[in-house]
């Protein structure tokens, strides 16, 4: 497995770390599990900031996967340089969440853009 596929494992888990601060910053109670999106949705503050990075993580997550995917079978890249893209990716959403979590909220959309970008890279590397 190639680092890039790994990342692939982290964004996933991504999203699920972002549910924790949520709850656990909303106060969350195992008596709340029966309806934990309403849960997620009463939320002010920092636990709704960390949903919706939560969500925005999921959104994100099959974009980055593809475009992983596409560069490792169109064969065209260096593997270190979809190596590379795939780690900076990784940092720019963990940068993302830190910035939601803190309400920088442009330099967070700074943040986002670099993500879209290294996304739209592996294609362009893989021509």
């Amino acid at each position: 497995m190639t680092v890039a596929l790994w990342c692939i494992l982290i964004a996933i888990f991504l999203p699920y770390v972002c549910v924790g601060v949520a709850k656990i910053s909303g106060g969350f109670r195992l008596r709340d599990n029966h309806d934990p999106r309403d849960f997620l949705d009463s939320l002010d503050g920092l636990g709704r900031r960390a949903n919706a990075a939560q969500l925005n993580s999921f959104e994100v997550t099959p974009a980055f996967a593809a475009a992983v995917i596409v560069a490792h079978l169109a064969g065209n890249a260096e593997l270190v340089t979809i190596n590379v893209l795939a780690v900076l990716f990784i940092t720019s959403r963990l940068l993302y969440i830190i910035c939601y979590l803190a309400d920088w909220a442009t330099l967070r959309s700074l943040v986002w853009f670099v993500g879209m970008a290294l996304i739209v890279s592996f294609f362009v590397v893989s021509v």
